[in-house]
């Protein structure tokens, strides 16, 4: 059976709302986060050299802009790329619903005066299992679950076209690639919250022949106590 390699790569750096944890905000990388997908080629081609594993012509991506603009960059920068990005909105971040691009206050302010919701817990951003209670709303783990599915339909797909060994570059989110990688049994619950993700480094797992997964490449980054926690 074939090598099936899914590179995970966290969209580089973007111009973000300041104090808003909505994660699904509409804007454009940086000159930096640019940078950063140029510097991603190198990086999945030493990989490629390394493993002696050539890197599959379709890219899968988030259809954020700042996740597609990574995976366009790579893509345009990689040889023999024909097929290109494919966006997947299942690859998306947590979605907060009907708070989507709203402030800590403003969404702390609405909860206050609706007599039916209770003020969030103080990490909600980073509690794995709490769902702000607006309509679309869904946690970490629901998002982590969704992201999951997408990974290995995706490298089963792959498969299944026997080309050999190969890496899949997907494009995505950092919370939602860490809590994808717990439902497939690579992180322990109590590794979510202590790593990250680097902008465009990408993190490698392999689909095995009985549908197990391993990380055999690529740092998490080890998280820092001061961090924020959105995507």
């Amino acid at each position: 059976m074939p090598r099936s390699i899914a590179a995970l790569i966290r969209h580089g750096d973007y111009r973000q709302l300041p104090d808003t944890p909505s994660a699904h905000q509409p804007f454009a990388l940086t000159e930096q986060g640019m940078a950063q997908a140029v510097r991603a080629v190198e990086l999945l081609q030493q990989h490629s050299r390394q493993l002696n594993c050539p890197i599959d012509p379709a890219i899968a991506s988030s259809t954020l802009l700042r996740a597609w603009q990574t995976a366009t960059i790579i893509g345009e920068n990689l040889p023999d790329m024909e097929a290109g990005v494919q966006q997947h909105e299942e690859l998306a971040e947590r979605c907060v619903g009907a708070a989507a691009n709203l402030s800590m206050g403003q969404i702390t302010d609405i909860l206050r005066h609706d007599p039916r919701y209770r003020e969030p817990p103080a990490d909600w951003k980073s509690n794995s299992h709490y769902r702000l209670p607006f309509p679309g709303a869904e946690s970490l783990m629901q998002a982590g679950k969704r992201v999951a599915k997408v990974l290995a339909r995706e490298m089963r797909a792959m498969r299944q076209q026997n080309r050999g060994d190969r890496i899949k570059v997907i494009v995505g989110h950092g919370a939602a690639f860490r809590h994808a990688a717990h439902h497939l049994g690579i992180l322990k619950y109590d590794q979510i919250a202590r790593l990250s993700m680097y902008h465009c480094r990408p993190v490698l797992l392999e689909l095995h022949d009985d549908d197990s997964w391993s990380h055999i490449g690529g740092d998490w980054k080890i998280r820092q106590q001061s961090e924020n926690h959105i995507d």
